[in-house]
């Protein structure tokens, strides 16, 4: 009698997964179940100026992976610009700034999140039904008029 194979798969399109922020952030961790890592798609519109904070990740001590999916972005990082691509990975470390802009097409990122040498929390945020809050206490944007400025000129 042979084994049955494990069926521990789960498969969704981007336009099933939830999505927030008015359709910016879209919560494909929690949508697929994955409960290891971080990873969300950020849908964002045509020249977005700050609609993507600038911020780290010292709070949470996470570091992240860019990859761009579509349109045209660059990563903003201290003392350089990356012009993203559908090639280029760029990991960014917990305590250095970034943020992302957008060119005249918009753009689709993908963003992975873990916390180095210690097990995902995922973040309030991020669960499915979650707040629409920012938890980065350092973040900065014109969406949070009452948060600190940015550092990055």
């Amino acid at each position: 009698m042979a084994d049955e194979l494990v069926k521990d798969f789960t498969v969704k399109r981007l336009d099933e997964m939830e999505a927030a922020w008015g359709g910016s952030f879209i919560r494909a961790r929690a949508s697929l179940g994955v409960t290891s890592f971080g990873m969300q798609v950020n849908e964002l519109p045509p020249d977005s100026g700050d609609n993507y904070p600038e911020h780290d990740h010292l709070f949470d001590g996470q570091e992240e992976v860019y990859l761009l999916l579509g349109g045209s972005a660059d990563l903003q990082l201290p003392g350089s610009t990356v012009a993203l691509d559908s090639e280029t990975f760029v990991r960014v470390g917990p305590a250095t700034r970034r943020r992302l802009r957008t060119g005249p097409d918009g753009a689709r990122v993908l963003v992975i999140g873990g916390k180095p040498d210690s097990a995902y929390e995922p973040a309030v945020n991020s669960g499915l039904g979650a707040p629409e809050v920012v938890p980065c206490p350092t973040a900065s944007s014109a969406m949070m008029p009452d948060g600190p400025l940015a550092q990055m000129s």
